[in-house]
């Protein structure tokens, strides 16, 4: 799910290859492939889960106490336990052999916390003393370090889920629209005719015999002929944009009825900030950019709109989805829906994805501390280094906000099993 600020990076790569901009990858078979979140857990026996190769992991890990962590004592825990079970529906699926996954879990280590879990008794919306019990009885905390031994602290950033209003059908205020993946979309992965590549796709059309990039943004929106089929019509352009920078959102319906724009695909092209091209037009500094006022400037030039949108090329697709569960946000990389303040995109070099994370860090703006249990189930171009980590606020304007002034410095400890050793990938 994460915002799709596609890396250039590795744009270098690709003059040997062709003239279609590379990305990078999430796991295999998209956040889609997650596991059910409606049906019991299941956990398999420990016999049935296969020893898959280890992944190295770029940090260093220093065992420490429960009473170490700062606040351990002050979370009240409340949705950690629902978090933990979808967690562990995420540990226990079938594990992807695919080189564009990034570094998860250990299944095996996680198996008897998993168990153990479905047999406590506990239910979804357990929290408090036997949430904290439990978890102190089955896992280890170890705190994240720099190679020279001192504790690691990163950016804390912030990130939401969009909720915008639209409709079905183009009429009145609704004219900006949320595409489906087109059909001619050519995906082509580079890895399997260049080993060195592995893990890397391109995005692109044919054209006769060759396959050139595919269609811009711009392109796209000045021809009828080329425009993918609409899955709704957003009523403002600002939204529907930024939508798409978050990579997945809600959209209200004129019934009241609330559907999911999940992330699908994009059109593999560069992203470029309109904020950075208002500021070089002397529309408004840069540290002014905010969605509030983009969107005050768009109600002001709503002849120059589209300009202002076709600076950016690249181009999000969706596929449309139930909400099972209110509580519950997209999916994140890990392919397990993302639950409000309780779960971060990191670099899985340094956690790996399905971990348990205990978090330091501050509140939006610096006031006040933000401590508290979150679980590594997303990543992100932008996500890098030890205890850097993006925090998932949830769904809507308040979320908006929070996610928006978010830009704190942090600390964290892998809360790992504990009969397992040091933390570790596969």
């Amino acid at each position: 799910m994460k915002k799709l600020l596609w890396s250039a990076a590795v744009l270098s790569l690709l003059s040997a290859c062709s003239s279609v901009p590379l990305e990078e990858p999430g796991p295999a078979g998209g956040p889609s492939a997650g596991p059910s979140v409606t049906e019991p857990l299941v956990v398999p026996p420990l016999s049935s889960l296969p020893e898959t190769p280890a992944r190295p992991l770029q940090g260093r890990y220093a065992a420490v106490s429960w009473q170490q962590l700062p606040g351990w004592a002050e979370d009240d825990l409340a949705h950690v336990w629902k978090g933990l079970l979808n967690d562990c529906r995420g540990l226990m699926r079938p594990v992807s052999g695919s080189l564009a996954s990034p570094a998860r879990a250990a299944p095996r280590a996680w198996q008897p916390v998993c168990q153990a879990a479905v047999q406590s008794g506990l239910g979804p919306q357990s929290a408090g003393a036997p949430v904290r019990e439990f978890l102190q009885a089955h896992l280890r905390p170890w705190q994240l370090e720099q190679s020279s031994g001192q504790p690691a602290s990163g950016t804390v950033t912030g990130y939401y889920e969009p909720l915008i209003r639209a409709s079905r059908t183009r009429t009145g205020a609704y004219q900006w629209p949320l595409y489906a993946t087109p059909d001619d979309l050519l995906i082509v992965d580079l890895g399997a005719v260049y080993p060195e590549l592995a893990g890397k796709r391109v995005r692109g059309k044919l054209e006769g015999r060759r396959v050139v990039p595919y269609d811009t943004r711009a392109q796209i929106a000045a021809d009828p002929s080329r425009q993918p089929p609409v899955i709704v019509w957003a009523d403002d352009p600002v939204e529907a944009f930024f939508l798409q920078i978050q990579g997945s959102g809600r959209a209200q319906l004129p019934d009241g009825s609330v559907v999911r724009l999940a992330y699908a695909d994009h059109n593999g092209r560069p992203y470029v900030s309109i904020g950075q091209w208002l500021a070089r037009q002397g529309e408004m500094p840069l540290a002014q950019t905010s969605m509030q006022n983009i969107k005050q400037w768009a109600r002001s030039h709503p002849d120059r709109v589209q300009q202002m949108l076709n600076v950016n090329p690249a181009l999000v697709f969706f596929r449309e989805e139930a909400i099972a569960d209110p509580e519950l946000g997209p999916r994140g990389a890990y392919g397990v829906p993302l639950m409000a303040q309780r779960a971060i995109a990191v670099d899985p070099e340094f956690v790996p994805l399905g971990t348990p994370v205990w978090l330091d860090t501050r509140q939006p703006g610096g006031a006040g501390p933000l401590r508290r249990l979150v679980f590594a189930q997303d990543t992100g171009t932008a996500i890098r280094g030890a205890a850097r980590a993006d925090f998932y606020w949830g769904t809507g304007d308040q979320a908006g906000a929070s996610a928006g002034r978010m830009k704190q410095a942090g600390r964290m400890w892998l809360l790992w099993p504990a009969h397992a050793g040091a933390p570790g990938a596969r």
